[in-house]
């Protein structure tokens, strides 16, 4: 199992992350990672990001906007 983030725009257009993540192995490990990075993500151009189990979308769109949050 991996757990991966879909990094996009705000109306779903799919962006390259300004971070470049790892495929993680919990989900967990996943959330505390967007946790420390989202604001050089968001910097870089991210406006949401969603969750993904191997090719299932756990959540998301997620924003990364502090006051949308």
């Amino acid at each position: 199992m991996a757990w991966t983030w879909r990094f996009e725009k705000s109306d779903g257009t799919e962006v390259p992350p300004a971070v470049e993540p790892e495929e993680f192995t919990t989900q967990g490990d996943a959330e505390s990672w967007i946790g420390e990075a989202w604001k050089e993500l968001l910097e870089g151009g991210a406006d949401q990001v969603a969750l993904f189990e191997d090719s299932a979308k756990i959540y998301g769109p997620m924003s990364l906007h502090a006051d949308q949050a």
